[in-house]
């Protein structure tokens, strides 16, 4: 490089380059580097992480389907008010038939009546049945039709039917959102489901105040058995720790069916109690297909993942604090609760927050141990996607959901702060 002390011109590098632009170029080429380093870790997390909570988002509110399927119809009704109690005039009825054909050779009908079915029961079987009738139509010179529609199906004599079709028309739509806190979109606004269909917001606080308990009882169990692992002689500790990832070597369904074997009235457990002359053998315990039954099971399959951030971390703290603390005329109590428990924290706040997200989203041992009554969200949102194929409430269910964890998230933040979660 020139000589720092002239005065001819900027420094130089060995190039010739002026250095400041030398540098920049290094430095870009480090990034560049470094950004191809980690792109296949960049397109992987896009690909199963960004773009499917991206779609789930997106789901919750697109309600296109009225829109597409029935245009003319969805038109035709903007002029019509569904409050004044009385049916559309001919020129809806005469966009809907035209829709409807056009619908009905593209098998596009009953999709739509599925989407209002979620709104007004029975749209879906009155979308099916007239499919049919309505193909025989010509719009050119079979109409009127209002009369011809209403004898197809009494449905399309109502105004609930028309104004069902009308909410629901907006390509972006709240109402998947108010349909998962019990509430459902109408023609006056947002109200309340009927009682016996307000399940969802018990499912959310059943959901997290199980979740909680499982992660309480984790931290119970996990606590002793981490503090063993961790002060045991390394050949003991190791033997010990193969019992605590065994587990991880059995299939999830197998260990859940296990434990619907040993919880049954007739099981193992009421077995042995009665055996041992604890109960009656009339007044068996009733610990399955129940709240009980699911915090028990989910208590032992996610037990793991609680003792090993608590046993990374506990391995890390030195014996010597506790020695000195002895030497300086501690008791053993006063040891553990003022050295070393402090210093054991940030494996608890770890293993806390991997249970309790783990937990919440749960549902294949909640469906078979839980019966009723100890199912979590998780389960109706499968139950939607699998066997009502309801996406649209599916993916606002998984919303929420996320939106609940990502508080709570920010709480622990605020509260104990997550810097001061380590894994050891």
């Amino acid at each position: 490089m020139t000589d720092a002390g002239s005065s001819t011109g900027p420094m130089r590098a060995a190039d010739g380059t002026p250095l400041k632009q030398s540098l920049a170029r290094s430095l870009r080429r480090q990034k560049l580097r470094a950004l191809m380093l980690i792109a296949p870790l960049l397109v992987f997390v896009m690909l199963s992480f960004i773009i499917p909570i991206a779609s789930m988002l997106f789901r919750s509110v697109e309600n296109s389907i009225v829109s597409e399927t029935l245009p003319l119809t969805v038109e035709a009704l903007q002029d019509w008010d569904e409050h004044a109690g009385t049916l559309p005039d001919e020129a809806v009825y005469d966009a809907f038939v035209r829709d409807m054909i056009v619908a009905i050779e593209a098998k596009k009908h009953t999709r739509l009546g599925s989407r209002l079915n979620y709104e007004e029961t029975g749209m879906s079987s009155m979308f099916r049945r007239s499919g049919r009738k309505i193909k025989r139509l010509d719009p050119d010179t079979d109409g009127p039709f209002k009369e011809q529609l209403i004898d197809i199906h009494k449905g399309w004599g109502e105004v609930q039917t028309w104004s069902t079709i009308k909410t629901h028309s907006p390509e972006l739509t709240n109402g998947y959102f108010l349909n998962a806190i019990d509430m459902q979109r109408t023609a006056e606004g947002a109200q309340a489901q009927p009682e016996d269909k307000q399940i969802l917001i018990r499912l959310f606080g059943r959901t997290l105040f199980m979740s909680l308990v499982i992660t309480g009882s984790c931290i119970l169990l996990a606590y002793p058995v981490s503090y063993l692992l961790a002060t045991l002689p390394m050949r003991t500790s190791n033997l010990l720790m193969i019992l605590v990832l065994l587990p991880f070597w059995t299939s999830l369904l197998v260990r859940t069916s296990a434990w619907k074997v040993m919880l049954q009235q007739q099981g193992v457990i009421n077995e042995t109690l009665v055996w041992l002359g604890f109960i009656a053998d009339d007044a068996r315990l009733v610990i399955i297909n129940n709240q009980i039954g699911t915090i028990v099971a989910m208590t032992h399959i996610l037990l793991p993942f609680m003792i090993l951030p608590m046993y990374s971390v506990m391995q890390t703290i030195p014996i010597t604090y506790s020695r000195a603390a002895k030497s300086m005329g501690a008791t053993n109590w006063t040891t553990f609760w003022r050295i070393y428990f402090p210093q054991s924290v940030p494996g608890i706040g770890a293993g806390a927050i991997l249970v309790f997200i783990l937990s919440i989203g749960y549902y294949i041992t909640p469906e078979i141990v839980g019966g009723t009554k100890g199912v979590f969200i998780s389960n109706r949102i499968a139950y939607h996607i699998s066997s009502s194929l309801n996406w649209g409430l599916a993916a606002a269910l998984g919303s929420i959901l996320l939106a609940v964890v990502l508080l709570l998230y920010w709480v622990y933040d605020k509260i104990v702060g997550i810097d001061n979660v380590k894994l050891g």
